[in-house]
């Protein structure tokens, strides 16, 4: 988490940052953010988390409700967070993002940083682009495949995030309580955690990393790189195979969204756009859907 957030504290000054899918008694967000409250300059941190109160399966159906904090930075001057400079607020509700609470306070923040529900994430992403506001979230990469998440990243009103791996590994602390399954490990300390792969993060905060230039190396011999039949465009199937001297379309995985660089490559959907040339001496990649067939 830290390693992603740092590259983003030029965004955070004199701002509200709301954690709107996030447990400050068990999540990292708002540790990170308390403390580095006077670093980065924020204006005001608000966490709350969704609290079921129905009894289930999942849920231990105690009567605890849920709740948000708010923190306005260090009043005694030590520059750590105490319990009595922190404000803990009841919901009239259960917390839910969508909620009309949770809602208000929304429409105070400037920034949303959080790891919201991955089976929500498309009602989520929503939420934010309707109330316009700026977001570092977590998701699963898949997402970006999603008829309804997709035409916010040609349109550049959203876009990967700084770190990832080659899998898209990420690992997430969890309970002692929590169902013994695969993708496990226990650190030295005795803490658990549990692996989500293919997941990223997903911004419209703009970072150095978006305008870093891919080294093209490859020249274009149209015996390597097929035409396909259907569509005005070559297959490219690896990222460091995009030809330096092709300037039409071309279908690359989906992995391409890791490096792209609007100022290098403009996104082009072919279910949506009709083939050409790029304007001027602009670049175009063209998403490569998994279920599409090509000679």
């Amino acid at each position: 988490m830290e390693k992603e957030l740092r590259h983003y504290k030029q965004h955070f000054k004199g701002k509200t940052v709301y954690l709107n899918c996030d447990d400050p008694r068990e999540s990292q967000f708002f540790p990170y953010f308390s403390y580095n409250f006077e670093k980065l300059g924020l204006k005001k941190l608000i966490a709350a988390c969704y609290k079921s109160q129905d009894v289930d399966l999942f849920s231990t159906g105690d009567t605890e409700r849920a709740v948000y904090l708010e923190y306005t930075g260090d009043k005694d001057g030590n520059l750590v967070p105490e319990h009595e400079e922190i404000e803990v607020k009841e919901f009239a509700g259960d917390g839910d993002f969508r909620s009309a609470e949770s809602i208000a306070l929304l429409e105070q923040a400037d920034i949303v940083v959080t790891n919201p529900p991955f089976s929500l994430f498309r009602e989520y992403v929503s939420q934010l682009m309707e109330y316009d506001k700026k977001f570092i979230i977590i998701g699963n990469m898949n997402a970006l495949k999603y008829k309804d998440i997709w035409p916010y990243v040609k349109q550049d009103r959203m876009w990967l995030g700084v770190t990832r791996t080659g899998t898209g590994q990420m690992w997430f602390r969890i309970n002692d309580d929590f169902p013994v399954k695969s993708g496990q490990k226990t650190d030295e300390n005795g803490q658990r955690w549990q692996t989500i792969g293919n997941s990223a993060w997903f911004t419209n905060l703009d970072h150095s990393k978006r305008h870093e230039e891919i080294v093209l190396y490859r020249s274009y011999d149209p015996e390597q790189y097929p035409a396909y039949a259907n569509y005005d465009a070559i297959e490219v199937s690896k990222v460091v195979d995009i030809p330096m001297d092709y300037l039409g379309a071309m279908g690359v995985p989906i992995t391409f969204l890791g490096k792209y660089n609007p100022d290098q490559f403009r996104l082009h959907d072919r279910l949506t756009d009709p083939p050409g040339l790029p304007r001027d001496s602009d670049r175009m990649a063209q998403r490569r859907q998994s279920r599409r067939v090509h000679a």
